[in-house]
């Protein structure tokens, strides 16, 4: 009942918009993301990071009591439909375990599988649970019972071409079984996929198959922290053999990584997590995403990380310049407000400092542009195609004290998608963000 109860609270406060590069969501800390298409859309299940303290969970460790899902249909903007399942809701769940860890969705025959694992309240570790619901959004209805036979955390459903599906989980080793065609309970006795590294921490396995060739994918601990890797095989249960790294270890020394991987209107897509909005603690983390290619070998080309992310921004939305694609070596990142990480980031640039931001979509004219910056001289700005190298407007920016939202007139700009450019030709200015106008 709370389930639907959050369902309509979410249809009555209205689904969150959030514009975002990477990290994706910035109004709260994420992690895990299963990213899954439905319906033409992308939705994103990832696990719900909160601040432990004496009363809740286990201060200085890893505290989740809920699932948020979020969906987009240009990967730009983000909403999110609110709380789609509680620990307080799950029959057979610890309610104040506060460990509803990795979660995956997956829909078979018009119906949605919410997958997810908690502590039960009987016996000892991690069990495995099924919510069921009519549309990916929710709202889900637990199980009374989890998935018998299955112990472990970071549940992966993976359905073949044959309609066959499989769970995958991990616990000290990596997990697979078939599921009946409920999808609820197992059809196969549980194995250890064998051939994966033995040595350093292993968990978070995701499935995917491509031209016939089957991916394993996982995060694994081959030196301090965790790194994405991979193995393929020939069918879904294995044998598998380890075949490279889709992501290294954070450079930052985020100890976990999370992913999965999916393939999107012809493009495939890696979401993860780092802890860009909590660099202090990594038990609070934040969910991204990065374009991912392969080999004509079918082998996966490792992904560097980015701040700018996927999707197209139209001009018209907020472009967070400090999510950057490139930028000089002297601009430099800030807070906006460091006891609030959630209001995001600026960009400081002195004079000849520069920072791009890719792929701007210019679909109307504008007239005039609206910047928010902190300009502590008179600043003169160019605003450049970086693709041409040739200047688009120039603007002057008064000298202000505290943030301003200035606006500027504009030359006509040509409908195209733009490589943006920033160069600050004089002055010293710190840039929160810039919409165009019409």
């Amino acid at each position: 009942m709370k389930c639907n109860l959050a369902f309509l609270g979410a249809l009555i406060w209205g689904f969150q918009a959030i514009w975002a590069q990477n990290p994706l969501i910035r109004d709260q800390y994420t992690a895990d993301p299963t990213a899954r298409v439905f319906n033409n859309k992308l939705y994103v299940y990832p696990s719900h990071d909160i601040m432990c303290t004496e009363d809740k969970g286990e201060p200085g460790w890893f505290c989740m009591e809920d699932y948020h899902v979020f969906s987009s249909k240009d990967l730009t903007i983000w909403k999110d439909h609110g709380e789609i399942l509680h620990q307080k809701d799950v029959p057979w769940a610890y309610d104040e375990g506060y460990s509803m860890w990795a979660p995956d969705c997956v829909e078979k025959d018009g119906k949605y599988y919410f997958y997810f694992p908690t502590k039960h309240k009987d016996t000892e570790g991690f069990t495995i649970g099924v919510a069921v619901g009519n549309h990916p959004e929710g709202p889900f209805t637990p199980q009374k019972k989890p998935i018998a036979n299955v112990n472990g955390i970071d549940p992966n459903v993976f359905i073949d071409h044959d309609g066959q599906a499989y769970i995958y989980w991990s616990g000290r080793d990596i997990w697979v079984a078939k599921l009946k065609p409920n999808m609820l309970e197992l059809a196969s006795e549980p194995s250890i996929i064998a051939n994966l590294p033995k040595e350093g921490h292993l968990e978070g396995p995701f499935m995917f198959e491509r031209s016939g060739k089957y991916y394993l994918t996982y995060p694994h601990v081959e030196n301090k922290t965790e790194r994405l890797e991979y193995a393929i095989g020939d069918s879904p249960m294995g044998p598998f053999k380890v075949t490279g790294v889709i992501m290294d270890e954070s450079p930052t020394g985020c100890w976990t990584n999370h992913h999965s991987i999916v393939d999107y209107n012809d493009q495939w897509y890696l979401f993860y997590h780092h802890n860009d909005l909590s660099p202090d603690f990594d038990k609070n983390r934040s969910i991204r995403a990065d374009s991912l290619s392969f080999n004509t070998d079918g082998l996966i080309n490792k992904v560097i990380p980015t701040l700018r992310g996927i999707g197209v921004n139209k001009a018209s939305e907020e472009l967070q310049f400090d999510r950057y694609s490139a930028k000089s070596a002297d601009a430099e990142l800030h807070f906006n407000n460091s006891q609030n990480t959630f209001q995001g980031w600026n960009i400081a640039l002195k004079q000849n400092d520069w920072v791009q931001y890719n792929s701007v979509e210019f679909d109307e004219t504008y007239a005039s542009l609206t910047i928010r910056v902190n300009a502590s001289l008179k600043s003169q700005l160019e605003i450049v195609d970086a693709s041409k190298n040739t200047i688009l407007a120039a603007i002057e920016i008064p000298a202000n004290t505290g943030w301003l939202e200035y606006k500027a007139a504009l030359p006509q700009i040509a409908n195209a998608v733009y490589d943006l450019r920033l160069v600050l030709k004089a002055g010293q200015a710190s840039i929160d963000w810039i919409r165009f106008m019409d």
